[in-house]
């Protein structure tokens, strides 16, 4: 089955002046239409940032999808104190060991598994913080072939990201008529 990554978080004060741009709403209003336009043609893989996995459930819930077919949750052992509670529902959680007590290496050992994927035709990119520049990296690098999709209507990481690579000249990832960008966009 076709797979699609998603990079996303909702930005937190602290880390960066990401927040400044970011609209939780937005955020969370673009990871419903991903995954109800793709959830049926397309599993969708991602690190289970703790804002995005609860909705992630609540969608797949609403729409009554199986998981196990639907949705692919990567996580680090390095988090296991705070894992949100819904990826017990998930039965299909890629628990990635921890490097020592190094969140940084940790982080790299989930993605690196996470990313190279064979079956994964696109990213996208939502919100986020700096996590979104290091996926988009290793994402290129496994797939550079791959589409790309920064949401640039959500803030964040996401909308630096949408400037870097298009300048302004992809308007189209601006929007926040989320549906139509993801069903115009993504494969």
């Amino acid at each position: 089955m076709n797979e699609i990554f998603l990079s996303a978080s909702v930005p937190i004060v602290g880390r960066g002046n990401y927040h400044e741009t970011a609209d939780p709403f937005l955020i969370q209003y673009a990871v419903r239409e991903l995954v109800i336009s793709v959830i049926r043609s397309s599993r969708i893989v991602w690190g289970g940032h703790p804002a995005i996995t609860p909705m992630i459930w609540a969608i797949c819930e609403s729409l009554g999808v199986d998981y196990s077919q639907s949705v692919v949750l990567y996580q680090s052992k390095f988090f296991k104190d705070f894992f949100p509670e819904e990826n017990q529902r998930f039965k299909n959680v890629n628990y990635v060991d921890a490097v020592n007590n190094d969140l940084n290496a940790s982080l790299l050992k989930m993605r690196t598994e996470m990313l190279s994927r064979p079956q994964i035709s696109a990213a996208v990119f939502i919100g986020g913080m700096e996590g979104i520049h290091a996926e988009y990296d290793l994402f290129k690098s496994f797939h550079p072939r791959a589409k790309v999709l920064p949401v640039g209507g959500t803030g964040g990481a996401a909308r630096e990201l949408a400037h870097n690579l298009y300048a302004l000249g992809h308007l189209a990832s601006y929007t926040i008529d989320f549906a139509s960008l993801f069903h115009t966009e993504l494969p």
